[in-house]
């Protein structure tokens, strides 16, 4: 039932980026026990917590922090998303974990790291990317940058660069026997996820301003355009042999226009694409355009996209509960994962992680956990 089959990560409730990170591990296989809080009922939010049953505990209760190292006693991963110093304070902190089991990989996910001038400040996924040089470059010449969603810090540079910190750690400790804190940062992640532009720039492909350039929007054969129907296509032929079959394409093939890489030429190109693709729906493109490596799409909303024939082939998208959602990725040919929405564990998972029913009616009792 996936590649992570016998990992067991407790992961504290957060917002965002860590339960998406979490949300992979449980996808892959983990076993994956989330902290909520006590008598709060289930803080698991369809789909960034599928995959995964929760117990609540109170954290600010004195048995609440002894609840959660009992935990930790037969954990592989504890994940949390607290500000610096917080997880110390709740005596749930690394130290705290480490005595009770030095094999645990400690997962820290937050905006600006364990240490640095800003790592006691608040911020959201804008703030981090404003500061890693993530944001800047994205948006139309001339423009305000536009905020790319709250993909680049929340989720690529914050949920997955903690799930592939959380995994190098599992792997070394294969041959220490240790585990060890990982601090997954989102200002660190989001300007990892630059390392390209950075590389271009100093290659001297990166010298215009935002949306001047080769990848940003600036080039016309590399941007979207409005169809007849209000919609948009994505066109992204950058090679030769594909701008010449988006030529082709758009009756332009015999056309006298500037060379393609001449940017003194990119805005006669771009109006004449535009017109063009203007004259007719975004499905009569998609239509003109298949089978062809013209680098043409469609431009699908999320709720359209599950129904585009490639992704529907593949099962990208899979619905669980009347909720449609991304299925798990990557792809593993002898352990893959789970189907979403099969049968959940049956049990207490109290007991199922080596708490007694003793122990348990104890913890219960004091309203420590619930």
């Amino acid at each position: 039932m996936g590649p992570l089959k016998g990992v067991r990560v407790v992961e504290i409730a957060s917002l965002a980026p860590a339960p998406f990170g979490c949300m992979i591990l449980a996808d892959l296989g983990a076993d994956v026990l989330r902290i909520d809080r006590a008598g709060g009922g289930d803080g698991l939010g369809a789909p960034l917590g599928r995959g995964r049953r929760s117990v609540g505990v109170d954290l600010k209760h004195p048995d609440g922090a002894a609840a959660v190292l009992r935990l930790v006693e037969s954990a592989d991963v504890l994940v949390e998303g607290f500000r610096p110093g917080v997880a110390e304070r709740l005596g749930i902190g690394p130290a705290e974990c480490a005595a009770r089991n030095p094999g645990l990989v400690y997962g820290r996910m937050t905006g600006w790291g364990q240490d640095g001038p800003l790592a006691d400040r608040a911020g959201h996924d804008i703030n981090y990317i404003a500061v890693a040089g993530a944001l800047e470059p994205i948006g139309r010449a001339g423009e305000r940058p536009v905020p790319p969603l709250n993909l680049i810090g929340d989720f690529g540079g914050g949920g997955m660069l903690l799930a592939l910190g959380v995994l190098a750690a599992l792997y070394e400790r294969e041959r220490s026997g240790l585990g060890q804190v990982v601090d997954a940062a989102m200002v660190d992640g989001a300007a990892l996820l630059t390392t390209f532009v950075h590389g271009m720039r100093a290659a001297g492909m990166w010298s215009g301003g935002r949306g001047e350039n080769l990848l940003d929007g600036g080039a016309p054969f590399y941007d979207t355009y409005s169809t007849a129907d209000g919609k948009y296509v994505s066109v992204g032929a950058l090679e030769p042999q594909f701008y010449a079959a988006l030529l082709t394409g758009l009756g332009l093939a015999d056309v006298e226009l500037p060379p393609q890489l001449d940017r003194a030429g990119w805005p006669v190109l771009r109006e004449r694409f535009a017109a063009v693709f203007a004259s007719r729906t975004r499905d009569d493109w998609t239509q003109i355009f298949d089978g062809t490596d013209a680098c043409v799409t469609p431009v699908l909303a999320p709720v359209e996209a599950p129904r585009h024939p490639h992704n529907a082939s593949r099962g990208v998208f899979a619905e669980v509960d009347g909720v449609l959602q991304p299925a798990p990725a990557p792809r593993f040919s002898r352990t893959p994962a789970a189907p979403l929405g099969g049968a959940p564990r049956e049990g207490d998972p109290w007991t199922d992680w080596g708490v007694d029913a003793a122990e348990l009616a104890a913890l219960r009792a004091a309203g420590a956990v619930s």
